[in-house]
């Protein structure tokens, strides 16, 4: 997992490295690097336990953005993104009958592989396939007045290093330099393979809003 995330920065960088070449001869300098950060709403797709009932996890983004043109209103726009996925369950404990929560966060780099169309004038849509690298998780359980946090093992191998999963979206550019971007990101595997006993099986899904600024 390590060696695709270096070759996964390396390719990002060496785009940027070719995106300033290209900017530096064109005219026009519409290749463009950036960055973005924004907010996270996350939760999970269950498979096969309807009774596990699971409510939305804020959580966050941050990452390097870069946009090549390929022809008129279509532009490359790879990305590489660290991000927070997860879920909250709530419940009441049968022998003390205190209110539960128990929450999962899990923690991405992310490349996303975007093909970036301009619909509008100041508007755009994004989608595409995106990689996402686990780096780690963590669980808090809450119970009346007492709480507990444990960071799972990564060498648990029930839960999955590297997924692939899908993005789609929306660009509005507030000014020269700034947009505002709004995402649906999903992952197609199932991040913990056969599920345990407390939890199912699942896929993560994360809806993202944040503000890009471009170089």
């Amino acid at each position: 997992m390590k060696k695709v995330l270096i070759l996964a920065i390396g390719v990002l960088v060496a785009g940027v490295a070719n995106a300033q070449t290209q900017t530096n001869a064109s005219t026009s300098g519409d290749v463009k690097f950036g960055i973005k950060a924004g907010a996270n709403l996350s939760n999970i797709i269950k498979t096969g336990d309807d009774n596990f009932k699971t409510e939305y996890k804020p959580g966050f983004h941050v990452g390097l953005t870069l946009e090549i043109p390929i022809v008129d209103r279509l532009s490359f726009a790879p990305e590489i993104v660290y991000s927070q996925k997860g879920y909250k369950h709530t419940g009441t404990s049968t022998f003390f009958n205190e209110p539960t929560e128990y929450s999962l966060t899990s923690n991405f780099v992310e490349v996303p592989i975007l093909a970036k169309i301009q619909a509008a004038d100041s508007f755009s849509i994004v989608l595409g396939p995106q990689v996402s690298f686990l780096t780690s998780t963590t669980e808090t359980f809450k119970q009346g007045s007492s709480a507990y946090q444990n960071t799972v093992n990564e060498d648990n191998k029930k839960l999955k290093k590297s997924l692939v999963g899908g993005v789609i979206g929306a660009e509005f550019d507030i000014a020269s330099q700034l947009s505002l971007n709004a995402r649906y990101a999903l992952d197609f595997q199932k991040n913990n393979e056969n599920g345990t006993s407390e939890t199912p099986k699942y896929k993560n899904q994360v809806f993202q809003v944040g503000l890009g600024y471009k170089f």
